[in-house]
């Protein structure tokens, strides 16, 4: 039984009937209902349809304003990661959280959730208990990001450039960054990915400070699929002839996406709940609410800007 209505719901994700959120919201309460029938191959899937949505995104970007948003965004980036994973280990201390979860939780919300604890993860040699810890508490904050951003963002009437740019520095993962930036509008979108993109970039350099640091010889995960969506937006701005063409990918783009938000929403199960604590799940929040506050109060105040 549970397989047919995995299969049914993942079908009416990928039909383009239904918003982001609401494929989210019905991954949610199937991983919290019923037994996972495919738990590995969705984690699987989700990964690779993430970057690949994400490169498909790109057919609709212009390069202009992709270099643009990637500029500006970059000094907010630098100070606010440094910041983040100072705090966030601080936090971590306070609370008498592992040292490695309280890293990994810390890197996940500077940099880009669930993508930069998995790179950084195996440097640092996280125990898997650690990394799903880590990860568990970094997804049900990003989770409920998706939903209550464009809330705050129409409560504050916040334009579309003003509520891309919070987003792509305030919520963890790319997913759920394209998911509320789509609601909200198309250059939100656009700003929110750009950015969030350029933000990512930076698991990079924080796997190499971390593998020096602890002397790890862990291969480091290069993010490729970011300079995919850079040749994609390229070819979007410079071959406007193949426009109906570019217009399908970036559709298929936005699908995509929210097939990847059904995936990973199924992946939180009771388990899940129970190996994150109350300890990581607190460091996660009060570090998020931090971040979330103080990147919306400079924004609204026009301290920072697109």
């Amino acid at each position: 039984m549970s397989k047919t209505v995995f299969v049914l719901a993942l079908i009416l994700s990928a039909s383009g009937l239904i918003s982001p959120p609401f494929a989210l919201l019905g991954g949610l309460v199937f991983g919290l209902a019923v037994a996972h029938p495919f738990n590995l191959e969705s984690r699987r899937l989700s990964k690779f349809l993430l970057q690949a949505s994400v490169v498909a995104l790109g057919f609709g970007m212009n390069l202009h304003q992709v270099l643009e948003a990637g500029r500006s965004g970059f000094l907010y980036t630098a100070v606010s990661i440094t910041a983040v994973m100072f705090l966030g280990l601080g936090f971590g201390y306070l609370l008498s959280v592992g040292k490695k979860s309280a890293f990994l939780i810390s890197a996940g919300t500077a940099i880009c959730g669930g993508s930069a604890i998995a790179a950084v993860g195996p440097i640092a040699d996280a125990s898997e208990e650690e990394m799903a810890v880590s990860l568990g508490s970094v997804f049900i904050l990003n989770s409920v990001a998706l939903f209550l951003f464009p809330v705050v963002g129409y409560a504050f009437h916040m334009t579309q450039s003003q509520f891309g740019l919070w987003s792509a520095l305030a919520i963890h993962d790319t997913s759920s960054v394209v998911g509320a930036t789509a609601k909200y509008g198309p250059t939100a979108l656009a700003i929110g990915t750009t950015v969030k993109l350029a933000r990512a970039l930076w698991i990079v350099p924080l796997s190499l400070v971390t593998a020096i640091t602890l002397k790890s010889k862990a291969r480091i995960q290069w993010p490729w699929f970011i300079l995919f969506f850079c040749l994609a937006a390229l070819l979007n701005t410079i071959l406007p002839a193949f426009a109906p063409a570019f217009s399908i990918l970036n559709r298929l783009g936005k699908i995509g996406l929210t097939v990847t938000l059904f995936l990973i929403g199924t992946g939180l199960n009771k388990e899940t709940l129970k190996q994150v604590g109350i300890r990581p799940l607190v460091q996660g929040l009060v570090l998020w609410i931090i971040v979330g506050t103080v990147t919306l109060a400079l924004i609204l105040f026009h301290w920072i800007a697109v």
